[in-house]
């Protein structure tokens, strides 16, 4: 491919941003014959692909009936209907099958690639990129779209030219900035005449004020079950995998709620109360007890509830109670039994605050959806311009919605530029 000038750099579609849904779009339109150029800024594509899911990539969730899925995009998913029609999770399935990549399953519907290696997923779409003829050029920054009669001028920063039919903007959103992710795609599309909704950090752990969570860093809990209080009022209640960091409390269970606890830390204090024992009530918990510290009252208190939870939770909860854990249970009276009973359902921690962009998963805010025509994913203002992925204002769960948005929207885009 020559050096890009103003007089030799014509394309049908230009892709802006290397991510999933950039390569997506890139892949779908480069199959219907369209000379497509996708510029990455980054020194390769995939950036952020390559760390979802703690490497192991989270593709989608196992829900192939649009309807249900939707429903996890909330309101959102009004707009998304005819998006996921198109192109939902049965498609996105059998993409990865067409380049011998199966998935497996894991808890709640999230379909991970069966090498267990985010890599692979990215090798597919490399691969599919290559077949397509899509021309990749790298290291290249973006600073202005223009619209000029029928044709688009893309501005790099070095001083090229870019003259294309369709633009399609890919840059995502402002989680993990230093994967490329800062937002000027918002920039330019604001300058073009879109509504840019604020942003604000979703899906990303929290920060408590208790210091013995440190000593939980890496520990995880299967199933528990999260209750939010805010100013001594409760708020919400959910259940999911919790884990806990040296700093704070991350996983799926409190990603999901993290814009949530954002909101009710401008209202007042926020206290959230873990059951570690959700599956079992609490009169149960206090019988057990009972019959425990009966059964063995010579028994040091540590080792008794490390058969009810998981060791490593023993020392900290009993830290929170200050109780001393290598006194024999006959020692415990049977008012600190009750609290210890108490706990285990409703271990209260005060959070302080949530991490920032460069740890979130995701940030929500971004283009007002009543602005794209979600048949075809093209600005409703800007004819030719397309706009998929993060850049939309979408809030969803983890647990392979936002990468279900990426590959949905950019297929979708890719076959009507």
């Amino acid at each position: 491919m020559p050096k890009l000038t103003k007089s030799t750099s014509i394309w049908d579609v230009t892709v802006i941003g290397g991510g999933p849904a950039g390569m997506m779009a890139a892949i779908e339109a480069g199959a219907r014959g369209k000379r497509v150029l996708l510029i990455e800024k980054n020194a390769g594509l995939g950036k952020k692909l390559l760390i979802t899911g703690g490497g192991r990539c989270n593709v989608t969730n196992n829900k192939p009936v649009v309807r249900e899925m939707l429903s996890q995009y909330k309101e959102a998913g009004k707009f998304l209907f005819s998006t996921f029609m198109q192109y939902g999770v049965k498609e996105t399935i059998d993409f990865f099958a067409r380049y011998n990549l199966p998935f497996i399953e894991e808890n709640e519907g999230r379909l991970f690639p069966n090498t267990q290696k985010a890599e692979s997923v990215f090798n597919v779409l490399q691969q599919a990129l290559q077949e397509h003829a899509v021309t990749i050029q790298t290291g290249k920054k973006v600073a202005v779209i223009k619209k000029a009669g029928t044709q688009f001028s893309v501005e790099l920063s070095d001083g090229e030219q870019v003259l294309t039919q369709a633009v399609v903007v890919a840059t995502g959103g402002t989680a993990r900035p230093e994967t490329g992710s800062t937002g000027e795609g918002f920039q330019w599309l604001a300058e073009l005449g879109h509504t840019i909704h604020a942003g604000s950090t979703s899906l990303v752990p929290i920060t408590v004020a208790e210091d013995w969570v440190a000593v939980l860093g890496g520990v995880s809990l299967p199933e528990a079950t999260l209750s939010i209080y805010c100013n001594g009022t409760k708020r919400h209640k959910a259940t999911g995998k919790l884990l806990f960091t040296h700093i704070g409390l991350s996983g799926p269970l409190i990603l999901n709620q993290s814009k949530l606890i954002g909101d009710l830390l401008v209202e007042g204090d926020v206290v959230i109360k873990i059951d570690i024992t959700p599956t079992i009530d609490a009169s149960v918990i206090q019988a057990e007890l009972l019959a425990l510290f009966t059964a063995t009252p010579n028994k040091k208190l540590k080792n008794v509830l490390g058969e009810i939870i998981k060791p490593a939770l023993v020392t900290p909860l009993l830290q929170s109670l200050m109780l001393d854990g290598d006194v024999p249970v006959h020692s415990i009276t049977a008012a600190n039994r009750k609290r210890i009973g108490v706990v285990l359902k409703a271990l209260p921690l005060s959070v302080t605050g949530l991490l920032g962009p460069d740890k979130a998963v995701a940030t929500a805010g971004g283009v007002d959806l009543t602005e794209v025509d979600f048949k075809t994913m093209e600005s409703k203002i800007i004819p030719g311009l397309y706009i998929i992925g993060d850049v939309l204002d979408i809030n969803r769960p983890s647990g392979g919605y936002s990468l279900q948005l990426t590959w949905s929207t950019g297929a979708v885009a890719g076959r009507h530029v």
